[in-house]
C-alpha cells in the first residue's frame, strides 16, 4: 500500500508544487475553511497547547492566535512542497538572508558550526536559502519516514538545491567523518524527546523535556552554536537572522547549552506565536517526581 499511495499522491504533489504562489494561497484559504472551520483538524491539541502556554491571555486572544496559526499552517504546508520545483532565484527573492557575516567569519577560519532553530517560520525554505550562499555546506538532521517512497521524496525536496542530510541516529558519526570539511549542521531542537535522559526545563509555562543531543555533540566537537530565526515578513516572504549563541560550547554544561537555545526559541514564539508549529503534542510527557 505504501507504493500505491505514493504513486497516486505524487501527481497532486507536483501539481501543487508548480502552482503560482497566488493560486497556492487561494488553495490554502480553502483548506483553512474545510480543515479548520468544518473538520477542526487537531483543534483540541492546538487549543490546549495555546491555553497552557499563555495562561495570561484572554479567551479572545487565544482564539485570535489559533486562527492566525491555522491560516499560516495551511499555506506553510503547501509552501514546503515548493522546494520540489522552486528556482534558486525565487528562493532568494522570498527569503532574505542579506547578513551572513557570522557564518562568513567562521567559514574564513575553516571552522564548522552548529545551527539551532525551531519549527518556527518556514524552516524548509530557510534551508534552501542557506544553500545558495557560498559559505558552509549545510547538513540538515532529519528523522526518516516509515514510508520509503515518501522518505525518498522528502530527501529530494531537501537536497535538490545543494543541502545534504544526516539521519538523527547518524548525525554525530557523520559530523566526525566530515570534520575536515567546513560544514554547518542544523538541529531542529524543539521536537519531543523521550523523557528518559532529556533535559527538563520550563518552556512556555510548562514542564518540557529537551533533546540533549544538540548540546552533547556541540560540547564534544566544540563547534560554535549559531541560532537562526526565520521571521515572516508577509505572506510567502521571510527574513533570516542569525546570532552567535555560544562560541565555545565545551566551556558550558549540556544543561546550560540546552537552556540557552530553548529560551531563545521561547522569546521568538512569544513575539510571533502564530508561526510556531502548535499541532504537535509537545507536552505529552510528564516529569517524574524526585520526591522520596
Amino acid at each position: 500500500m505504501g507504493a500505491i499511495g505514493y504513486y497516486l499522491t505524487l501527481p497532486f504533489i507536483y501539481v501543487i508544487s508548480l502552482l503560482p504562489f497566488r493560486l497556492m494561497y487561494i488553495l490554502s484559504d480553502f483548506l483553512y475553511i474545510v480543515l479548520y472551520k468544518w473538520i477542526g483538524y487537531r483543534k483540541v491539541v492546538v487549543r490546549n497547547n495555546l491555553v497552557n502556554s499563555f495562561p495570561e491571555k484572554t479567551e479572545k486572544e487565544i482564539l485570535k492566535i489559533e486562527k492566525d496559526f491555522y491560516r499560516y499552517f495551511f499555506y506553510l504546508s503547501l509552501e514546503a512542497l515548493k522546494t520540489l520545483t522552486i528556482s534558486p532565484e525565487n528562493v532568494k527573492d522570498r527569503v532574505n538572508f542579506d547578513d551572513n557575516s557570522i557564518f562568513r567569519k567562521f567559514y574564513e577560519k575553516n571552522q564548522s558550526v552548529i545551527i539551532v532553530m525551531g519549527h518556527f517560520g518556514n524552516w524548509e525554505l530557510s534551508g534552501a536559502r542557506f544553500s545558495l550562499d557560498s559559505i558552509h555546506q549545510l547538513y540538515v538532521i532529519y528523522h526518516p519516514l516509515n514510508n520509503e517512497y515518501f522518505d525518498g521524496l522528502m530527501y529530494k525536496m531537501r537536497t535538490r538545491l545543494g543541502n545534504k542530510l544526516y539521519t538523527m541516529n547518524g548525525a554525530y558519526r557523520g559530523m566526525v567523518k566530515n570534520k575536515n570539511n567546513v560544514t554547518a549542521t542544523a538541529f531542529i531542537a524543539d521536537q519531543t524527546p523521550s523523557p528518559i535522559g532529556a533535559y527538563w526545563t520550563t518552556f512556555l509555562n510548562q514542564d518540557t523535556p529537551v533533546f540533549v543531543g544538540t548540546a552533547k555533540i556541540a560540547r564534544k566537537l566544540d563547534y560554535p552554536i549559531i541560532y537562526i530565526t526565520a521571521t515572516r515578513v508577509k505572506r510567502g516572504y521571510y527574513k533570516l537572522t542569525s546570532e552567535l549563541l555560544i562560541e565555545h560550547p565545551a566551556s558550558l554544561t549540556e544543561n546550560e547549552i540546552s537552556e540557552l537555545h530553548t529560551k531563545k526559541l521561547e522569546k521568538d514564539i512569544r513575539e510571533n506565536p502564530e508561526i510556531w508549529l502548535w499541532t504537535h503534542r509537545r507536552w505529552k510527557h510528564k516529569r517524574e517526581s524526585t520526591d522520596s
